[in-house]
């Protein structure tokens, strides 16, 4: 929040693309009251009060409050006064009726509104399915950080989701326009980048929210916490954060679907088409491919209209039925079967070359560049103290005999004595 105040939002964590009433493109204001409510809801819990904010903003010559300054100018006084005051109102009801991450435990309190969330919102296509799968695994690197930020790998990220580098490092282009992931740095050498998970509220951040025509004063933080309607969708995570990194789930294998069509059966069992359409998120074609290979897999059971897990389905053990005469007997079977089997040791042997590769390219770049540092040689006709004896003539430095003819001259330099 400092570094925001004096040098602005620099990254455009705060940008948005909102559109006023009459489709007149307002970005830059948006954006100017997203930096401004951040920075309100930072010095409210800071202890501040709300003539020493305005007083900062428009007269202190920092970057956060140029927006105000401008409108200052065009406007009066009064009229940035009164919308740094509205900012602080409602950064000041959101703060007081939020409750602050104090402790780890606060944490994964928040952790688990977030999970409940994520399992809610439809995740349509296989680049929702794939943005999920990012979530998932990002959510339970956090659970062990104990924070929103936290540190992983393109690389590591792909292994935990069961994808390629590049569909991960496109996850996270998706993740981030959407402003639900931060990158706080691009890592090291030997450390991968720094990340921080945000939960945010799925409204809109316009600042035409906190005008007497919207909701409430103050914007969305102090409106409604839910302009959505209920989707139906519904899965259980943690069952698919234990499976999607398996071969079975691979793309040409069961794929996101698959694991979403498991996961929502894991959290409510006994669902017909329809509700598996809503559960999964995942249309009516793509729904009926998936129960045809879990069937004959045996994983599943069709009972009537409803669809049943096996007993010990998330095992990849499936159960003989109508439609399974010879089920699967575990997660490597069924990858065999679904000819995916090996691509995880695939994908990590690749990783392990290319972290090999960039070993060694670190190394000689590090050398290259420690060699760059280094004092350059003496030029070979300056004479060097161990080669001039006493009386300026030139010796051997390992028995100490005079070199007849090789003397030393007035510039420090090599003489040669032809006569």
């Amino acid at each position: 929040m400092h570094k925001l105040l004096l040098l602005g939002d620099q990254d455009a964590a705060y940008a948005t693309g909102n559109l006023q009433r009459g489709g007149k493109n307002t970005a830059a204001s948006d954006h100017a009251w997203a930096m401004t409510r951040a920075v309100a809801a930072d010095a409210v819990r800071a202890g501040w009060d709300r003539s020493s904010f305005v007083h900062v903003m428009l007269a202190g010559p920092y970057k956060a409050g140029q927006h105000a300054r401008t409108l200052q100018h065009r406007c009066g006084y009064d009229k940035a006064a009164a919308w740094l005051q509205r900012a602080w109102d409602g950064a000041q009801h959101y703060v007081q009726s939020t409750d602050p991450i104090t402790t780890r435990q606060d944490f994964h309190a928040a952790l688990a509104a977030f999970r409940s969330r994520i399992e809610c919102t439809p995740w349509n296509g296989i680049a929702g399915k794939t943005d999920l799968r990012n979530l998932i695994a990002r959510m339970h690197i956090c659970s062990q950080a104990g924070s929103w930020d936290h540190t992983v790998s393109e690389r590591d990220l792909a292994e935990r989701m069961g994808c390629s580098r590049t569909t991960a490092h496109n996850s996270n282009q998706r993740l981030r326009a959407a402003k639900m992931l931060r990158q706080l740095d691009d890592g090291s050498p030997t450390e991968g980048a720094r990340w921080m998970l945000i939960s945010r509220l799925p409204s809109t951040t316009s600042h035409h929210w906190s005008t007497p025509k919207g909701p409430k004063a103050g914007g969305a933080m102090s409106g409604p916490d839910l302009r959505r309607s209920d989707t139906g969708a519904d899965i259980d995570t943690r069952t698919a954060g234990q499976l999607m990194h398996l071969d079975a789930f691979a793309h040409h294998g069961l794929g996101g679907s698959g694991l979403t069509v498991l996961a929502a059966l894991a959290e409510r069992d006994g669902q017909s088409l329809t509700e598996l359409q809503q559960s999964a998120s995942v249309s009516r074609p793509t729904a009926y491919r998936q129960l045809g290979k879990l069937k004959t897999l045996g994983l599943i059971r069709h009972v009537g209209e409803l669809y049943h897990l096996s007993p010990t389905a998330l095992a990849g053990i499936g159960t003989q039925s109508p439609d399974c005469d010879t089920p699967v007997s575990g997660w490597p079977e069924t990858a065999e079967r679904l000819g995916t089997a090996g691509t995880g040791e695939r994908r990590r042997r690749h990783h392990e070359v290319q972290r090999i590769h960039w070993h060694h390219e670190q190394v000689r770049l590090a050398e290259r560049r420690q060699a760059a540092h280094q004092a350059p040689l003496p030029h070979p006709a300056v004479a060097q103290p161990k080669y001039v004896g006493a009386d300026s003539c030139a010796i051997d430095p390992t028995t100490g005999e005079v070199i007849e003819g090789l003397y030393v001259a007035s510039d420090g330099c090599w003489v040669w004595d032809a006569a």
